[in-house]
């Protein structure tokens, strides 16, 4: 028969030489509970047999408090360190994973202003914590409570100080918001906007907290982004504001709209180019638009792909090849299927069989096209110090109406002159 936590935690105390494999049969959550539960003498004996990672794992479970206490068991100073350093590192690690979202979050937005008591407490038990934290960060924390090791809820201040001291935590409990640091921005904004909490808590993979974020601070920064994205495509200022005076408008844009009409006559001349072309066959115009609209669309789903890829740190100069060999195979799926669609509609609606072949082909060519340099070129720009999210779109729409162009008229001229 299975043994409960209890019963294991009172085998530790009684069984010297089980103690060891019987917490190592427990999962990362119930260890980090039971090993509170020991004595000093007990967990000492227990850190002395664990493996440095181990310790390490069964520490990041634990509050701030928690976890200075029980590595002042460790007496080799040297092993103590190690492990501390090990902690602070995985803990900013996530953190920071946490924070991917905008560049001016700092790992201060998390705060580690809270307590983890178990649910079988007392309100005695919480204001032994909640004096102790107070003494070392003068401040009073937030009220977390957690079940074998996992997070169960909050409890208020304002009720613990109407209770006897004896009086158990669990009927106080309180739901509390969370979400994991591995969260997509989406989810958080969303948690943020809807929750009627002050805080919510950061939960790491295995479930337990990695600190604490207040819904006002999180708002003002994260609540920015979707506005901020608009600005950043639109080559806008992110301090411009509806009713600012013309004069300071124009200051803002003329540059970018330069810029973009310089592109514009470069897709512009491909069009000269080929005039003899299109004065003879007028029908391929009607499928300039098209092309051009198709590769820019493509364009733009690579691009977001690879700003995203950029924020995370998950792409750079090294894995380039790679990703822009996926995204022009994917663009080249996609390509078949969309150029198979407007080849079947021209050869209906033009009945030319080899016009058909032509503008399905340039569909291929512009999307693949599109997965090329809508890959490069935000690492290109970033590689140089520019703003890829500002940037990009002009590059990626200049190539593909450039290319898709060049691809359609061309393909004319060889196969319908």
């Amino acid at each position: 028969m299975e043994l409960t936590l209890e019963e294991k935690i009172s085998a530790m105390r009684r069984k010297p030489e089980e103690r060891s494999a019987l917490l190592r049969s427990l999962s990362l959550p119930e260890q980090s509970a039971a090993i509170q539960e020991l004595s000093p003498h007990v967990q000492q004996a227990l850190l002395n047999d664990l493996k440095t990672e181990e310790i390490v794992n069964i520490v990041d479970h634990l509050d701030p408090r928690q976890a200075e206490n029980i590595l002042a068991r460790i007496k080799d100073d040297d092993r103590r360190l190690k492990i501390i350093k090990k902690v602070k590192m995985a803990v900013r690690e996530k953190i920071e994973y946490f924070l991917r979202f905008h560049p001016k979050a700092t790992t201060s937005l998390i705060s580690f202003n809270y307590v983890l008591l178990p649910v079988a407490a007392t309100v005695g038990d919480a204001a032994d914590a909640i004096d102790e934290h107070y003494q070392d960060t003068g401040t009073f924390p937030e009220i977390l409570v957690h079940e074998e090791g996992e997070l169960s809820g909050e409890i208020a201040m304002s009720v613990l100080v109407r209770q006897r001291n004896s009086t158990g935590l669990k009927r106080f409990v309180q739901p509390v918001s969370s979400i994991s640091y591995t969260a997509e921005v989406v989810e958080v904004l969303n948690l943020f906007s809807v929750s009627q909490r002050r805080k919510v808590a950061v939960l790491d993979h295995d479930e337990s907290v990695l600190g604490i974020i207040y819904a006002d601070d999180a708002l003002n920064l994260f609540g920015k982004l979707p506005v901020e994205g608009l600005y950043n495509v639109s080559g806008l200022d992110e301090s411009e504001r509806p009713l600012d005076p013309s004069w300071q408008k124009f200051k803002h844009r003329y540059r970018w709209l330069v810029l973009n009409l310089a592109t514009c006559f470069v897709a512009g001349s491909m069009i000269f180019i080929f005039k003899d072309t299109i004065d003879k066959l007028v029908v391929l115009a009607m499928y300039i638009p098209i092309v051009a609209g198709m590769g820019g669309n493509a364009g733009s789903q690579t691009f977001a792909v690879m700003l995203r890829g950029l924020t995370l740190g998950t792409i750079s100069f090294k894995n380039v090849f790679a990703v822009m060999a996926k995204e022009s195979g994917a663009g080249f799926m996609n390509g078949v299927v969309i150029g198979t669609i407007v080849a079947i509609i021209s050869v209906l609606w033009n009945e030319s069989a080899l016009l058909g072949l032509v503008v399905g082909v340039s569909m291929v060519g512009v999307h693949v096209v599109a997965g090329l340099f809508g890959a490069f070129v935000p690492l290109f720009l970033k590689y140089l110090g520019k703003d890829p999210a500002s940037m990009s779109s002009i590059f990626i729409t200049t190539a593909t109406d450039v290319f898709g162009l060049l691809f359609l008229l061309g393909l004319g001229t060889l196969f319908l002159m």
